[in-house]
């Protein structure tokens, strides 16, 4: 979870196209704080922590919703959308048909807490239909979950790429050296889940591929967000890394991320 906070962290000063499309840039500013990203990621991980191993579909729902919306009024300005700020509110909270790419920078713990990669779509699955229901935004989160489980089992990257794009049918043909020049600030998954896994597959170590995410611009810290997850379960994260995450975290989410760090 280390990778997906800080990918947050170090992409967020630079979302909305406000970098300047290169890796070469500090990792860390004032500016280089937590964002929804990170909340809903730690929600999900202490919902998927609380639930029993092969709970039923609702009970899964439910303990996503509600560690969500716990999580999100929490941290109400953290910079979610207006559609899930709603949602975050609702007394009975239903899903919206989204495809954006919210289900796939919250989900990364799915890839980490199962056994087999069937258990991980699964799981991956119901975090993203509480909110987003639609076929992309499903996708995207098992897109996601399973790249994950796929590093941190030994995956070769030529493998990951050969999955991802059999079962899910992303383009990732394009390199990021392709991408870079046109790519825009959009908030789907299917213009972002791609673009990540490029980067994790493009990249070298971890710093690599948070560095080579953040280059591409857009909406740089959800990107990163997914990139540094898949990175971390590739290569792990430094310790001055973490450090440095830690810093930048309250001792809430503290919490829950040593709490699931024990139990993977």
């Amino acid at each position: 979870m280390y990778g997906a906070i800080l990918g947050d962290m170090i992409g967020a000063p630079y979302e909305f196209d406000r970098g300047n499309k290169t890796k070469d840039f500090p990792l860390f500013s004032e500016d280089s704080q937590f964002t929804d990203d990170s909340v809903m990621t730690i929600a999900v991980a202490e919902a998927l922590l609380g639930v029993t191993p092969g709970a039923d579909a609702e009970t899964v729902h439910q303990a996503v919703s509600r560690a969500m919306q716990i999580w999100g009024r929490r941290y109400p300005c953290a910079g979610y959308g207006a559609r899930f700020i709603n949602w975050l509110f609702a007394e009975e909270p239903q899903p919206y048909g989204s495809w954006g790419n919210g289900s796939a920078m919250r989900v990364s713990s799915a890839g980490w807490l199962f056994d087999t990669l069937e258990e991980t779509r699964r799981a991956a699955k119901l975090t993203a239909e509480v909110t987003h229901d639609h076929p992309e935004g499903i996708k995207g989160a098992e897109a996601t979950a399973s790249a994950v489980f796929l590093a941190r089992t030994g995956a070769s990257k030529t493998d990951i790429r050969e999955y991802i794009v059999r079962e899910f049918g992303y383009d990732l043909s394009r390199t990021c050296d392709e991408i870079r020049p046109g790519y825009h600030h959009v908030e789907s998954c299917q213009e972002t889940v791609p673009e990540a896994i490029t980067a994790f597959l493009e990249g070298t170590d971890f710093e690599d591929v948070i560095r080579t995410a953040v280059s591409l611009g857009g909406d740089c810290d959800t990107l990163t967000c997914i990139a540094g997850a898949m990175a971390e379960a590739c290569y792990g994260v430094p310790d001055d890394l973490k450090a440095e995450c830690r810093r930048r975290l309250p001792d809430d989410m503290l919490e829950v991320l040593d709490r699931f760090v024990s139990k993977c």
